[in-house]
């Protein structure tokens, strides 16, 4: 009996996940392979660095639940407009990008050599979407952004002075 709740809550989350994302195609598959394998290597290249913090992890959970509710935002849209799919796969195409870049440069990180070209890609896209140097983004989220950067910043370095201590 409980097997079959299980199943059949699994059925009912997964029918309404596919609905609101427009559907599990090749693209929000390779979304959520890109999503995953960047918390992944972002998690691999802070233990490798030493900068492991539970607290960054779950906000980067958060961080990415949160894609996915942009996605099915977009696909609403489209939705209302006559479901031809442009907000939503502009909007997976951007997040592709996004978690690509962030993958290659959290293997950077863990010091695995990367070609120049790759590095320089990572550079630009880093200098076009940090909170304090792009005031276009939504500007309600940037103290927060900004929190949690100086909070990971504080608690690094208080790490490091236990470590000498």
């Amino acid at each position: 009996m409980g097997e079959h709740i299980i199943k059949g809550t699994a059925a009912a989350v997964g029918a309404v996940v596919g609905c609101l994302l427009g559907g599990l195609n090749v693209m929000v598959t390779l979304l959520l392979v890109l999503i995953i394998v960047d918390w992944a290597t972002g998690l691999a290249a802070a233990w490798v660095r030493g900068e492991l913090r539970s607290r960054v992890g779950y906000f980067g959970i958060v961080r990415k639940a949160a894609i996915f509710v942009v996605v099915a935002v977009a696909h609403l849209v489209d939705q209302a407009l006559g479901d031809l799919h442009m907000f939503r796969d502009a909007v997976i195409f951007f997040y592709l990008a996004n978690e690509l870049l962030s993958v290659i440069e959290n293997v950077g990180k863990m010091g695995v050599p990367m070609p120049p070209i790759l590095r320089d890609a990572v550079r630009i896209f880093e200098s076009r979407t940090k909170p304090e140097e792009n005031p276009q983004l939504i500007p309600e989220a940037q103290p927060e952004i900004v929190k949690a950067d100086k909070a990971e910043e504080n608690a690094a370095a208080e790490a490091e002075e236990n470590k000498t201590a």
